[in-house]
Order: structure tokens, then C-alpha cells, then sequence
């Protein structure tokens, strides 16, 4: 004669189930977010962002500055900006002096 499963013992398998489905599920979530990331960064990278058009790197001092030679925009990365301010300390103290009070 077959045992037949209690309630709680099918309700404790309906539910690891359930759990299994939801792990799965969110394993091909990350993995559907990771992707569409990648796709865009391949789409996007080295691209000017006000044009489209196909970004070179300049040297300027030692330090590669992004530049489009379509629209002329010039784009920094992170840090670049205040490693040209320190080459340049004195020129900037001299712009950014019309803002101090």
C-alpha cells in the first residue's frame, strides 16, 4: 500500500520548487542585464556622445585626452581633468578666480 504525502509535506516541496523556479529565473535576469550591458558598451564605446561619431585619443602632456575630430568636443575620463589642472595650476587659479568671491 502506497504512503500518501501529508499537506505539509507537498506544501514544503510545491515550495522548493517555487524557490528553484525563482532562483532560475533571477540567474537569467542578471545574465539578460549583463549581456544587454555589454552590447551597449561595445555599441557605445569610443563614440562621441554628442555626434556619434568615432572617438581618437590626443596626448596631451602625458595624459590621453578623447577627442572627436568630427564635431571637435573634447571628453575626459575620470581623473583627467584634475591631472591637467595640476600641470596647468597657475591658468586654472586664473579662470576659476572669477567664481571666488
Amino acid at each position: 500500500m502506497p504512503v500518501k504525502p501529508s499537506e505539509k509535506e507537498e506544501e514544503y516541496f510545491i515550495r522548493q520548487e517555487l524557490e528553484r523556479k525563482k532562483k532560475l529565473e533571477e540567474e537569467k535576469q542578471k545574465l539578460l542585464v549583463e549581456e544587454e550591458k555589454r552590447r551597449l558598451k561595445e555599441l557605445h564605446f569610443m563614440r562621441c556622445p554628442k555626434c556619434g561619431s568615432e572617438l581618437g585619443e590626443i596626448d596631451y602632456k602625458g595624459i590621453k585626452i578623447d577627442k572627436c575630430f568630427n564635431c571637435e568636443g573634447i571628453f575626459l575620463d575620470a581623473g583627467e581633468l584634475e591631472q591637467i589642472s595640476n600641470l596647468e595650476k597657475s591658468s586654472f587659479d586664473k579662470i576659476f578666480s572669477i567664481f571666488r568671491k
